[in-house]
């Protein structure tokens, strides 16, 4: 049964029978009663296809990401959707490994879907929204960007300022005397770069201009954590301190300085990035920048509320880490 079989046996128009599934007052009241009974006798359900016709909106917005397993981008996708949910919208949640053939293949399926928008989370997309593929596919669509920056229209982005939150983690062991320190670049996205800069420019303010040459290149695990530490340990390489850009490197970073004997942080202090679980359940407790994403998905969900209801004026912005100390400097 459609809309057309429920105004027929009313005997009212589909106008009528339409105002009164979304709600609308000027319905006569004997005229709602009797459609709501027709309606609930039948066990109407709306087509939302056919209603987004309509509204000219499908209430629906897509979420790519690049692995929800990853506490962070967990965090992050977590409340968009819930945030969206709350605002009336459903969600479409992707996970795209960052590569380019899924992100098209599920750009190009929430695009049949006619999404009202899309958050992208992972900075990874920076990269990826470049390719010609990927600007086509987005160019009609209002699109967010969790923590990164996109040059296409109709698009806009909510930064953290990463660079920032790893100077401040050079700037905290430095003003404690751990004065030789070496990073654990351990992704390469855009915010892992950004990081790695925030590195090499924190130690060139204290006077150090090598900084390329205390950059250690690894994979984010505690496997790639621990391999790093123990080849500076085998080569030998004076050092006090370890800047990680994850907190799950920094984690193995911790358990090979104790498996060597060494102790965290009198020996050697470690300071992590994200501010997630694994920075609380390491011992000793991780120093660690916490980049809000929390913050940052409810500023994306503002941002791309705003772009498809056109409701209040909108612009990218940039969210400040800060700084969270545990007891591993």
């Amino acid at each position: 049964m459609n809309i057309y079989d429920i105004a027929k046996e009313a005997g009212v128009s589909i106008s009528t029978v339409s105002r009164v599934m979304n709600k609308k007052e000027n319905v006569n009241p004997a005229t709602r009663k009797k459609v709501e009974e027709i309606l609930e006798k039948n066990n109407y359900t709306p087509s939302a296809i056919a209603r987004g016709m309509v509204s000219k909106t499908m209430k629906t917005v897509a979420i790519l990401t690049v692995d929800i397993r990853v506490p962070h981008y967990s965090r992050t996708a977590y409340t968009i959707e819930r945030e969206f949910s709350r605002r009336g919208y459903e969600v479409l949640l992707c996970n795209t490994g960052g590569e380019l053939s899924e992100t098209v293949k599920y750009l190009r399926t929430v695009q049949e879907k006619k999404v009202d928008g899309i958050v992208l989370v992972g900075s990874v997309f920076n990269t990826l929204c470049k390719k010609e593929e990927i600007g086509k596919l987005l160019k009609n669509t209002p699109v967010v960007l969790a923590n990164g920056k996109l040059e296409l229209p109709n698009s806009y982005s909510v930064l953290v300022d990463d660079r920032y939150g790893v100077a401040m983690a050079v700037n905290h062991l430095m003003q404690r005397g751990y004065d030789k320190l070496f990073y654990l670049k351990d992704m390469d996205t855009v915010s892992a770069r950004f990081k790695c800069e925030g590195f090499i420019q924190a130690l060139q303010s204290y006077g150090i201009h090598n900084g390329k040459g205390y950059v250690i290149e690894t994979e984010r695990s505690i496997e790639g954590g621990m391999r790093a530490v123990n080849q500076l340990l085998l080569d030998k390489k004076e050092f006090t301190g370890i800047v990680c850009g994850e907190d799950l490197t920094a984690v193995g970073a911790v358990k090979a300085l104790l498996h060597a004997g060494l102790r965290v942080p009198e020996d050697v202090a470690v300071t992590g990035y994200n501010n997630s679980d694994y920075a609380a359940i390491c011992e000793p407790e991780l120093t660690t920048v916490d980049n809000k994403p929390e913050m940052v998905a409810m500023m994306s969900v503002q941002l791309l509320t705003s772009l498809i209801e056109k409701t209040e004026a909108y612009s990218s912005c940039t969210i400040q880490p800060e700084l969270v100390k545990g007891r591993t400097t």
